[in-house]
This record gives C-alpha cells, sequence and structure tokens, in this order.
C-alpha cells in the first residue's frame, strides 16, 4: 500500500490549505507535520529538501515536491481534476489563477498591522465584488453548467469553493448579489469528499489567528 501524502507546513492555512483542498476533494488522505520550531525548518533545508528554501512541502509518490503552483498541478493532473486536453486545462489555469491571487491577498492581510489590516480586508471585499465573483458569475451564466470547466469537477471548482468561504469568513453576505455563485457554492459543497472536509475535525485550518502569524515570523525569521 503506498504511503499517504505527507505535508509540512505550519499549523495554518498560509500557501498548503489549497493543497489540502486539493487532497481533500481528491479523496486522498494525508498526513501533517507542523513546522513549529526553527530547528524543524533548517533540519529540511539541510537535508536538501526544500528546493529553493520555501514550504509548503509534500512528500509523495517517492518525490520531495515545492512550489505551491507545481504541486497543485501535479496533483490535479494526478487526480483527473485537470480538464480533458489542453484548451480545458488553460481555461483551468486562468480561473485558479485568479482565486489565488485573491486568496493570497487574504493571506498577506493577516500579518499586516490592526489598522493596515482592516484596511486592506475591506479593499479586498470590494474587488472580490468589483472584479473577482462577477467574472465566475458571468461564466456559469454563459454555459449554464453545473461547473466551472467541461461540465466536470475540476480544479478550478475546488480553488473557486475555497475562495468562496474565505471571502464569506469577510462578508458573511458577499454572494447576495450572486445567484448563480450562491447556487454554485451550494452544490459543490454537496459533493461527498468536499462535505467531508468541511465538517468539524477534519484537516482544513481555520482562519489565521496572531498565535500562527507569531510562529511564522519566529520561524522565518521576519
Amino acid at each position: 500500500m503506498a504511503a499517504k501524502p505527507k505535508l509540512y507546513y505550519f499549523r495554518g492555512r498560509g500557501r498548503m490549505e489549497s493543497i489540502r483542498w486539493l487532497l481533500a476533494a481528491a479523496g486522498e488522505e494525508f498526513e501533517e507535520e507542523f513546522l513549529e520550531k526553527r530547528e524543524q525548518y533548517e533540519k529540511l533545508g539541510k537535508e536538501g529538501c526544500l528546493l529553493f528554501g520555501q514550504v509548503p512541502l509534500v512528500e509523495m509518490d517517492g518525490m520531495m515536491l515545492t512550489q505551491t503552483r507545481a504541486i497543485l498541478s501535479y496533483l490535479a493532473a494526478k487526480y483527473n481534476l485537470y480538464g480533458k486536453d489542453l484548451k480545458e486545462r488553460v481555461r483551468i489555469d486562468m480561473y485558479v489563477d485568479g482565486t489565488l491571487d485573491l486568496m493570497m491577498m487574504i493571506a498577506v492581510a493577516a500579518f499586516k498591522s490592526p489598522e493596515e489590516k482592516e484596511e486592506s480586508l475591506a479593499l479586498i471585499v470590494k474587488k472580490a465584488k468589483t472584479r473577482y465573483l462577477p467574472v465566475f458569475e458571468k461564466i456559469l451564466k454563459d454555459h449554464g453548467q453545473d461547473f466551472l470547466v467541461g461540465n466536470k469537477f475540476s480544479w478550478a471548482d475546488v480553488q473557486l469553493i475555497e475562495a468562496i468561504l474565505m471571502m464569506e469568513e469577510l462578508n458573511a453576505s458577499i454572494l447576495s448579489d450572486f445567484p448563480l455563485l450562491k447556487a454554485f457554492k451550494t452544490r459543490i459543497s454537496s459533493i461527498p469528499t468536499i462535505k467531508k472536509f468541511l465538517q468539524p475535525g477534519s484537516q482544513r485550518k481555520p482562519p489565521p489567528d496572531q498565535h500562527y502569524v507569531d510562529v511564522v515570523k519566529h520561524i522565518l525569521q521576519w
């Protein structure tokens, strides 16, 4: 029996959370080793596990995988969540990159001062309503299908449901003007593997708190 993928990261969301989401959506169980001390991080570096001296790090299929986008692309292809051809794949890539941009803005905001954080999150909500969510509402309207690409569940759908839920943590009514996205959220959340990941006790991580921020800053010596 093949070993479960092993994820090395801090005890929080960050860049690893989308990887957790994609594994969970694929129905793949995984283990985690949380980096809580500088020594753990340095040890991975000395062992040559961190290609560019950065995490996330995923150990699977006899490889030590780094760089978030590369890991996600590998998982999407491995679990048949990456479209049927190059044209579908590039559309998935475009949608994924858009949602990743949005989510990384939220992740970065956690490390700002309280005043800057509040201002940043307000701007992110505004951008979501005017730049990002209208795009996906239009995509769903134009093709009238259940999923974003090829009428088949893909990485793009996983990434979008993750982004929607993150945005709702900032503004519970953010989908009020986007009925097709509201229906999309309900539909995707009902997929068994997604539904399981949304249950209490799953490996889904909560929004970052100050302790998480302090640990990351200490380990990375920011």
